[in-house]
């Protein structure tokens, strides 16, 4: 435990920062301003923003973790995400053009009320697991450095909870730019610190496969998690709040392009933890580094860098599942019910994540019922009458792809991906066969 000035005064900097810029925005009182920044948001807002949202605590220490134990492949996890985010950039102008507020609205506006239910349904619990690893991530960094995880844990959960409630979209997209600046000097001093400590850790490498991950697991990830960033709700709640269809589409297309080196980067520092710290935990890789390697003047710089990763995704993973509860299921969008969603979701968050300390394995579950559900469904939604789909098909498509993946997803990443697309054909055709209307 590492108790000094040297490690206090670059974390109190930053944590009285992002508290400041959070309070000092306040979004107006209509759903289009809080959720969606009155759907202003230029270029430069928007890339920073997406960088922030995607390098959490799955791009940091479970990236470190994957390379720790994987090698150099392990940076497929985030080089999923840029060939997610590159497709996705193609038809970012359709996603803008249905209108649609959140990607449950987006389902109902294709398949009608019972789909946008069940996506309201599935998208909640998943974000729930996705909120939660963010939490544990910043009770880790916190705690090894002070002790105490579950306290840090609950005081991440306040103030996430404090300044999305408060400013909304406009508060998240602010600080999320501080956090980025501050997470990519935190990075690339601790990558140049372990280049010093153990060069030789890099001479030879693997890629794109290795011992430790085949062809068919590098798939998998790309599948699974790359389809996060495809039809994720909370990169869809960036497009919609994008000044325009041009500037999404440039906005996505330049994070895919800035997470490309930061892939290879923070897998290279789990290499250099297995080569440094032997015999350790995977996913302790990063915040043994920080504790046990990394020089004393430089690790408060370090600590504030990866928790400001963990908490630019926390915000806006907060935001986008009180968005779908407030609009999507009901609850209202007026100011008490904002704080009530805000507080609703963290608080459940924060219980998983004292049950579930596992980050990685929290996200890849969450990611894979997300997928399993979803993937389909929303692509074939843009060309859902060429297909023949019914609104019908989209529910039992979502439902039997959430619950496959929940079920078989830890074993068959891709079930749910294939019982979701074999539910719609199925129900399709039967009701096609029975002449049901495809009712909206």
């Amino acid at each position: 435990m590492r108790e000094s000035y040297l490690v206090l005064i670059p974390m109190a900097l930053y944590l009285l920062a992002t508290a400041f810029l959070g309070c000092i925005v306040r979004s107006g009182r209509s759903w289009n301003e809080f959720f969606l920044a009155g759907r202003s948001l230029g270029t430069l807002q928007l890339t920073g923003s997406l960088v922030a949202t995607i390098v959490g605590a799955s791009s940091t220490i479970g990236l470190a973790g994957l390379g720790y134990s994987r090698g150099l492949p392990g940076a497929w996890w985030l080089l999923s995400g840029a060939v997610g985010l590159l497709i996705l950039s193609k038809i970012a102008h359709l996603v803008r053009g249905t209108g649609a507020r959140t990607l449950p609205e987006m389902i109902g506006i294709f398949y009608g009320s019972s789909a946008k239910k069940a996506a309201s349904s599935l998208i909640l619990i998943a974000w729930l697991g996705v909120i939660a690893a963010q939490i544990v991530a910043a009770g880790r960094i916190m705690g090894a450095l002070f002790g105490h995880d579950w306290a840090w844990m609950s005081a991440t959960a306040i103030v996430l909870i404090a300044y999305t409630a408060h400013g909304g979209q406009r508060a998240v997209v602010r600080t999320d730019l501080l956090q980025l600046c501050v997470m990519l000097a935190g990075l690339i001093l601790m990558l140049a610190i372990c280049l010093r400590s153990a060069p030789e850790a890099l001479n030879s490498l693997q890629f794109p496969t290795s011992g430790q991950m085949s062809p068919q697991d590098v798939v998998s990830m790309v599948v699974v998690v790359g389809s996060m960033y495809l039809i994720g709700p909370d990169i869809y709640s960036r497009v919609l709040s994008a000044r325009s269809p041009e500037s999404a589409m440039v906005s996505l297309r330049l994070s895919a392009i800035i997470i490309i080196p930061l892939a290879f980067a923070i897998t290279s520092i789990g290499i250099f933890a297995r080569h440094l710290l032997p015999e350790i935990r995977p996913e302790d890789a990063l915040i043994l580094l920080m504790t046990d390697v990394i020089p004393h003047w430089a690790v408060g710089v370090i600590a504030a860098a990866f928790l400001a990763a963990v908490m630019s995704s926390a915000d806006t993973s907060l935001l986008t599942a009180s968005s779908i509860l407030t609009l999507d299921l009901g609850l209202g969008s007026g100011v008490r019910a904002r704080g009530l969603a805000a507080l609703f979701v963290g608080s459940c968050s924060l219980l998983l994540a004292m049950s579930r300390p596992g980050i990685i394995s929290t996200l890849m579950l969450s990611y894979t019922v997300f997928t399993g559900g979803f993937l389909v469904p929303v692509l074939a939604g843009f060309h859902r009458e060429r297909l023949g789909l019914t609104p019908n098909s989209a529910t039992a498509g979502i439902l039997c792809g959430g619950i496959t993946s929940l079920m078989l997803g830890g074993v068959y990443p891709l079930s749910g991906i294939c019982a979701s697309a074999f539910a719609m054909a199925i129900v399709s055709a039967v009701e096609k066969r029975r002449g049901c209307p495809d009712r909206q």
